[in-house]
């Protein structure tokens, strides 16, 4: 850490430049009373870093823990401090337009008032998502009542509400779970805990919400008003998120840069999990991102940490974040064709010094080692070529073995223990690992590879790999908490009727339905539309029904809503049943219930 420019103060200006006032106290609660947020806890943030706490990663976490109310330029404020992302708000002719509304709707309303505390009690006159993940539209029902009565405009670019759902929804109880180990929610705020994820402190825990977008950015150079705002769109999909977009308002010579350029190295693919996005494209649109808007804009913000200002600064940001993922992409693959795989070459990739010394290229949220391996994965999937890795064993298998091997649980805890002696902490993990896996009630095995977690996680400059180490270590010695937060429940009303379908089919017990044939016919009074469901050779299909060419063995006449409360157990209330009722029982008993608490570090 000695090369790192410490002495520059430059972001800690920038993080307070503009500010106007702090939420005080610094936490939310919700309407039981229950803490969701609390911005105070990361006071201990305060000082010179500890030795549990990468210096690096202890600058971030400052800066990142900032909170408060911040005039980004005339007629445009951010909230920071209040989630993990940044809530944004653009002053109109009527009211304000807010951008990115939080994850949840009780830090939304709490950020929205502060605004309005200091600002005037403005009317939401309009709602943009800069893209799809749920810390940029979560909060949404803070902003704007569920149903969106007075229509407000709601902007989202092309595919939001498909994306939105495919990764929060149909995978959302895994990624939940891993997400917890992300943001170190289960995590004690402090230096021996949780310090921040690098993108921001980490995420509020309240209720998430999805309002769907009513009018779709669907090219680049797209221009609309809201409230007599000027926007003009560059869209960005498959960059940090598959939707995505940037947009400038040029009347106010300020650019929006959403999570595609950000005051970190970013990921390729998180953590907690999701598509490999596309490093090449990413770099592609932000070099867009610069001829279409950098010489004509004095500041540029984004949906987390603090602006940029200057039209050179800005300049300067984009072509090193630019660089930044142009590198990591060129570079793995060079190195793949000359035989090597994604673990060697993320060993290998070094970024070139003036991207290494940059702040804002730092792997605190992402890292150079996870993001090769993605690239690599991107292009060749998870085999090497080896065809040992073909067809290896299951981890439990596998460990059992190895540990055969090497003379027992006890010999394995030896040599683990003679190589953390020496600092060799990530082979120390491999042969611990396979102690708890092949003998997951052995305290000594579990303990020992707690240690190693806490040491790997406290050297850590990446703030997410730091919360993995160390809610790995947490749940070796107390075992499995419940998740605080249900993000795919939470947008349940936001989706549409096929995909609420998709997300019953994902729950089938295949094996156990392979036997079982039933046809449903969904007939939706207030859309007009019918769906015909089919499970067969434990598959649960649906398509929009035309002609009927047999009838169906339950046919359904009820509303959306109707669905929903069907689906949350409320029972047929609503619903207009003819046929066979006995076939909607059926089904629901092939439904299994997904785990939120599954093991990660044990078997």
């Amino acid at each position: 850490m000695t090369a790192l420019p410490f002495a520059d103060r430059t972001d800690f200006t920038n993080a307070d430049r503009g500010f106007v006032a702090r939420r005080t106290p610094g936490t939310v609660r919700d309407a039981a009373g229950r803490t969701v947020w609390d911005g105070d806890a990361f006071g201990f943030l305060d000082g010179p870093p500890p030795d549990t706490v990468n210096p690096s990663l202890w600058r971030q976490s400052q800066l990142c823990a900032k909170q408060g109310l911040y005039e980004v330029t005339e007629g445009i404020y951010q909230v920071r401090g209040l989630d993990l992302s940044n809530m944004t708000l653009v002053e109109g002719e009527r009211g304000v337009v807010v951008i990115d509304p939080l994850v949840s709707v009780e830090t939304a309303a709490a950020a929205l008032a502060l605004y309005r505390e200091h600002r005037g009690d403005r009317p939401v006159t309009g709602m943009i998502y800069t893209h799809s993940h749920v810390d940029h539209f979560g909060g949404a029902e803070g902003v704007i009542p569920a149903d969106n009565p007075d229509r407000v405009p709601i902007l989202a670019p092309e595919g939001f509400l498909a994306h939105a759902v495919s990764e929060n929804v149909y995978a959302g109880v895994a990624m939940a779970r891993r997400g917890a180990y992300h943001a170190g929610m289960q995590l004690p705020i402090g230096a021996e805990g949780m310090v921040g994820t690098g993108l921001g402190p980490t995420a509020s825990s309240g209720r998430v919400s999805l309002i769907p977008p009513n009018r779709d950015v669907t090219r680049t150079g797209q221009t609309e008003t809201i409230d007599g705002v000027r926007i003009v769109f560059q869209l960005t999909p498959g960059t940090e998120a598959p939707a995505e977009m940037n947009f400038h308002f040029p009347d106010r010579r300020a650019l929006c840069l959403a999570e595609n350029a950000s005051h970190n190295l970013h990921n390729v693919q998180t953590l907690r999990g999701a598509p490999v996005r596309d490093a090449r494209l990413w770099s592609r649109y932000l070099d867009e991102a610069m001829e279409l808007f950098a010489a004509d804009s004095d500041v540029a913000f984004g949906s987390h940490h603090w602006p940029t200002w200057g039209s050179d600064e800005i300049m300067t940001f984009l072509a090193q974040q630019r660089d930044l993922y142009a590198y990591l992409h060129d570079q793995t693959l060079r190195l793949t064709n000359q035989g090597y795989t994604g673990v060697e070459i993320a060993e290998m990739i070094e970024l070139p010094p003036a991207l290494e010394n940059a702040w804002h290229a730092r792997g605190y949220y992402g890292s150079v080692s996870h993001n090769v391996k993605a690239i690599y994965h991107r292009y060749l999937g998870w085999f090497d070529g080896n065809p040992a890795h073909l067809w290896e064993l299951p981890p439990v298998e596998e460990a059992r073995r190895y540990v055969e091997c090497m003379g027992g649980t006890s010999r394995v805890l030896a040599l683990a223990r003679d190589y953390s002696a020496k600092g060799d902490l990530r082979f120390a993990a491999t042969l611990l690992n396979h102690a708890v896996f092949a003998d997951p009630a052995n305290g000594d095995a579990r303990n020992a590879l707690a240690d190693v977690y806490r040491r790997l996680g406290y050297g850590a400059e990446c703030g997410t790999w730091r919360n993995f180490y160390l809610t790995g270590a947490k749940e070796l010695r107390e075992g499995v908490r419940p998740q605080p937060i249900n993000i795919a429940g939470g947008m349940t009303e936001g989706l549409t009727v096929e995909q609420v379908f998709d997300a019953l089919a994902i729950r089938v017990n295949g094996p156990k339905a392979w036997d079982e044939s039933v046809t449903i016919d969904w007939d939706f009074t207030d859309t007009d539309e019918t769906y015909r469901m089919t499970l067969s050779h434990g598959v649960l299909t649906h398509r929009r029904r035309g002609r009927a060419v047999t009838p169906a063995d339950l046919t359904l006449a009820l509303t959306r809503a109707d669905l929903f409360k069907l689906l949350a157990g409320a029972g047929m209330e609503g619903v207009e049943p003819e046929g066979d009722v006995g076939a909607l029982h059926r089904l629901a008993t092939y439904l299994d219930e997904p785990d939120p608490n599954f093991a990660i570090v044990t078997p």
